[in-house]
């Protein structure tokens, strides 16, 4: 069943739509709330499925498509106690009611990856190994991330792509590999990292796959030059060093930028505010507190300067719990009308409230 049209503006969620499953070998049913950047899921017993429905269609919703083996059956509810119901040939099959259904991955399981590979994270037949599935739904996850802004990004000339804090590069290559192997898109794309060792290994990693438009640097970010990029990655790039990353971005004007920050320490000793105290004396919440408060001004900043951002949840690494990955878009759309400019200047308002509330100057002020 599908729940839409809804009867308010303000209702935080679009659609809902419902399925069969199976919970520990019993019938239930799972709810799934489609939100505009997210979505949410409910179990419910069988029991409680036709007080739910009624109270969507005469809350929220006006229309209810429901689909089983028999017929097609559409409820037009705009009123409530008069609906009209259209009824049609089934067109769909029964439902799989297995509550884990196989995922379909970017990069499929089973089938050889010559990256993937080569770093160690599928054997030659194509089988992830167990240790590493973590790390290849993380891959995964973030290759539909990409997916989504490509729209954003140049279709007519040779995409250029910079990886700030590379490190090991495992994102870095499923990203060439997924641009330029399997949708053919010209890109050149470099890695920047600290460490020389994986800056040398990465590059002869590189050369023997033949990935020619991949490069890796040594360098810090703080002080990297270039003259340009389309997109900008930053994944788990410490503290401050994602401020830097932003900072060029925006410099650029890049289309894409996807961070995810991590070891956000620098307001931890700043941040100063009465009524919160109590909080902060439990060192644990000051700390996650001020992890959240500076990837929000982070994304006020971004905002403040022309970008369309969104928080979104991200697969965590195996040596870091930090999965909020930061989706900033520049829009032709948020630069020239009298909206955009509303929309800069109350982001730039509310990112000076948060910084005079807590008392803090965070480095991507003064970048």
């Amino acid at each position: 069943m599908v729940f839409g049209d809804t009867r308010k503006k303000s209702l935080p969620y679009k659609k809902v739509s419902l399925r069969p499953i199976l919970l520990k070998h019993k019938l239930s049913y799972q709810a799934e709330y489609h939100y505009e950047k997210k979505a949410v899921h409910e179990n419910l017993e069988t029991s409680e499925v036709l007080d739910f429905c009624l109270e969507l269609i005469i809350r929220d919703f006006k229309q209810i498509n429901i689909f089983t083996t028999e017929k097609d059956i559409q409820i037009l509810a705009s009123k409530p106690n008069n609906p009209k119901i259209i009824k049609k040939s089934a067109s769909k099959s029964a439902s799989n009611l297995k509550h884990n259904q196989t995922k379909q991955y970017i990069i499929a399981d089973q089938q050889p990856c010559d990256f993937l590979i080569r770093l160690g994270v599928m054997g030659q037949d194509g089988k992830v190994f167990q240790k590493h599935y973590s790390k290849f739904r993380q891959i995964n996850r973030y290759l539909e991330i990409v997916g989504d802004v490509l729209v954003y990004l140049p279709q007519n000339r040779t995409l250029k792509i910079i990886d700030f804090g590379c490190g090991k590069a495992y994102l870095t290559f499923a990203l060439y590999h997924y641009l330029r192997v399997m949708l053919t898109q010209d890109v050149e794309i470099i890695g920047l990292d600290l460490k020389e060792d994986v800056i040398k290994f990465c590059n002869t990693v590189a050369k023997d796959l033949h990935y020619d438009g991949l490069t890796f640097e040594m360098g810090d970010i703080a002080d990297y030059s270039s003259d340009s990029a389309d997109m900008v990655v930053t994944l788990h790039a410490c503290d401050t060093a994602t401020d830097f990353a932003l900072m060029n971005a925006v410099r650029w004007k890049s289309q894409v930028i996807l961070a995810v920050p991590c070891c956000q320490h620098e307001l931890f000793n700043q941040i100063d505010n009465p009524l919160h105290q109590p909080m902060y004396k439990h060192g644990i919440l000051k700390d996650r507190f001020t992890e959240l408060l500076t990837d929000g001004l982070r994304g006020l900043k971004l905002e403040s300067m022309g970008y369309e951002v969104s928080m979104i949840e991200f697969t965590s690494l195996e040596h870091t719990s930090k999965n909020i990955l930061l989706k900033a878009v520049f829009t032709s759309d948020l630069q020239s009308d009298e909206k955009a400019a509303d929309h800069k200047k109350r982001a730039a308002q509310e990112y000076a409230a948060l910084k005079e509330f807590y008392n803090v100057n965070p480095t991507i002020d003064r970048l």
